[in-house]
């Protein structure tokens, strides 16, 4: 993995290079391609497409600035339980698969921003486990050592990260699979508000819990994904407009907060003394950035944990292939069938027990949002072997989703966060977890604990980039210079303002642009053109921060002679900034000697 490709694969780093023309879309994703196709000892991948299947995401991208897709060229890994169009979804089960026409909802959404879809990666069969050595592939070796788990059931999503094939991949979570891997691999694993993100053209688990989830090297990653796939789809009948919280984090931990850990006694490592230990390091780091640390009552929520598998939930995974189950049962792996086949076993009566039991607590966890903003858990107790998965494998499966299997039956949000390494070298993690809708507040506070705690990027070795920390309410944003009637209480600000952009500084371009009013409007606007014979001014800007996610509709309205390029600023960085084509000058007005496109407005005549 030491190789050139592998320093810059984060989503920001790849920009930056393409950005300036250090590296190609056509080279990047060419050398990614020979690594993902060398032997795979861990069996990360199902389906990787070929060069002809690829073509079209790539000359889709040919002659367009890389300042004007927030994700362009960056490749992306998919669970194999998610569509990619003309790719086969195969859910871990060969006899099961299928050709789908089109593309899953949020793969969609990625690739209209600019990603690249690599392939699809190994799982535990219908997504039925957190172990990742569920698979007819092959189970899912540890980015650190290929004799440990991975974990599941995003198992090769997981490792494909954490081993720099891929920028980020999508995984799903029912009951912990889109943190545990992120856990023992350490990445940061996203696991949304259930409804946030589509889930049209997933193979469900269970559909009333699933939801798909994102892994990423860093949290700024992380967040920029979730701007983009969180578009509500109104063809899912399980998708949820998001919502504004009524107790928001944001301001936190600048603010001071408060987060639960579960009591002493209430915490299990299964005999893990690392674990233990390096949680107790992550509960003293964050009240390092200003937590204060309150124990809770964990037994409400581990008595819903357990009633996901103990209870009728279960027959949604029955339900979810019941025809192929009944016609293949010979097809599925005999625990993967085990435990969807008791899924036919609960009467209807059984189903509304569970759902009463579960609103009481409900009520009961509620009660905890009173007293803490977030909690911290361990991601999970322990990373055991696959030999020791393969020895008890229902036994080990359970005790991995001791700290995650309450999270969607309870509706609530998490972030999975890299926290440390046991003495034998293999990561360890720990979950943020909060209310429903609360996902853009939880990554600044995971984004600063990933910092304070230093460590490496995934398995390759890369220390984390230094970038300015994620803003409070936790959307990535690209940075506009903008000299004109975008400009603060001009005409078009609303088309900034409209996407929830904020103004970062009033400053000034580098003494090397010319400035011109073209003719048209209204309004009028002007042509910004940079000149390096030295006969160029420092002009007045606005650099605004625009949403990742509004970013592209933001550009797509700029009408030509106008786009979108880079523009240096007086203290000598480059940010994407508005520049004019340099033949639309000759019939303008220049009005460099003014500096300011302000002053030419009140100027006379």
């Amino acid at each position: 993995m030491e190789n050139e490709m592998m320093a810059n694969m984060t989503i920001e780093g790849l920009l930056d290079d393409y950005r300036a023309g250090r590296r190609t879309v056509r080279e990047v994703i060419a050398e990614a391609l020979a690594e993902i196709r060398r032997e795979d000892p861990r069996n990360v991948w199902i389906t990787v497409p070929d060069d002809v299947a690829l073509e079209p995401y790539l000359a889709r991208l040919e002659g367009v600035d890389p300042a004007t897709l927030p994700l362009y060229g960056v490749p992306f890994a998919l669970k194999d339980n998610i569509d990619l169009a003309g790719v086969r979804t195969t859910a871990g089960c060969a006899e099961y698969a299928y050709v789908p026409e089109h593309s899953a909802f949020v793969v969609q959404r990625l690739v209209d921003a600019g990603a690249v879809p690599l392939g699809k990666t190994n799982l535990d069969q219908f997504a039925t486990g957190l172990v990742g050595a569920r698979s007819p592939y092959g189970p899912c070796g540890n980015a650190f050592d290929p004799e440990y788990i991975s974990g599941g059931s995003s198992a090769g999503s997981a490792v494909a990260v954490a081993l720099g094939q891929v920028s980020f991949s999508l995984g799903t979570d029912t009951a912990g699979s889109g943190r545990v891997p992120a856990g023992f691999n350490n990445l940061i694993g996203v696991k949304p508000t259930r409804g946030l993100l589509s889930a049209s053209g997933v193979v469900p688990a269970c559909r009333t819990l699933d939801t798909v989830s994102i892994f990423a090297l860093d949290a700024a990653d992380a967040s920029r994904v979730l701007e983009i796939v969180a578009e509500y789809d109104s063809e899912d009948p399980y998708a949820r407009p998001d919502q504004v919280p009524q107790l928001g984090l944001a301001g936190i931990p600048e603010n001071g907060f408060r987060f639960g850990v579960p009591m002493a006694g209430q915490l299990e490592f299964f005999g893990d003394q690392d674990y233990a230990s390096l949680f107790g390091e992550a509960v003293a780091r964050l009240r390092s950035l200003g937590g204060e640390a309150v124990e809770i009552d964990f037994a409400p929520f581990l008595e819903a944990a357990r009633l996901l598998y103990e209870g009728p939930w279960v027959a949604e995974r029955y339900a979810a292939i019941r025809s192929f189950f009944d016609a293949r049962p010979e097809a599925l792996f005999d625990v993967t069938r085990g435990i969807i086949g008791g899924g036919r076993d609960p009467r209807a009566v059984d189903a509304f027990e569970a759902q009463y039991r579960l609103q009481a607590l409900r009520r009961q966890t509620e009660a905890v949002w009173d007293s803490v903003d977030l909690v911290l858990t361990p991601t999970a107790g322990t990373l055991p072997s696959i030999a020791g998965v393969q020895a008890e494998p229902v036994r080990v499966n359970s005790d991995l989703g001791y700290y995650t299997n309450f999270m969607n039956l309870l509706d609530l949000c998490a972030v999975a966060v890299p926290s440390g390494f046991r003495a034998d070298a293999l990561p360890f993690g720990v979950t943020l977890f909060a209310p429903a809708f609360r996902d853009r507040e939880l990554l600044p506070i995971a984004d600063r604990l990933q910092r304070a705690a230093g460590l490496p990027l995934g398995a390759t070795g890369r220390p984390q980039h230094d970038r300015p920390p994620l803003t409070p309410d936790g959307r990535h944003h690209i940075p506009v210079a903008v000299c004109g009637a975008h400009m603060s209480g001009l005409p078009l600000n609303r088309q900034l303002t409209q996407r929830r952009a904020r103004l970062l500084r009033a400053t000034r371009t580098a003494p090397e642009y010319r400035f011109y009013a073209l003719p048209g409007g209204p309004p009028e606007r002007p042509g910004l053109v940079r000149d390096d014979t030295g006969g160029g001014a420092a002009i007045e800007v606005e650099v605004w921060m625009v949403p990742a996610d509004g970013f592209g509709s933001f550009v797509a309205g700029i009408p030509a002679p106008l786009g979108i390029g880079r523009v240096r600023l007086e203290d000598g960085t480059d940010v994407p900034g508005f520049l004019c084509e340099t033949a639309a000058t000759r019939n303008a007005v220049e009005i460099t000697r003014l500096g300011s496109w302000r002053r030419y407005l009140a100027s006379p005549g």
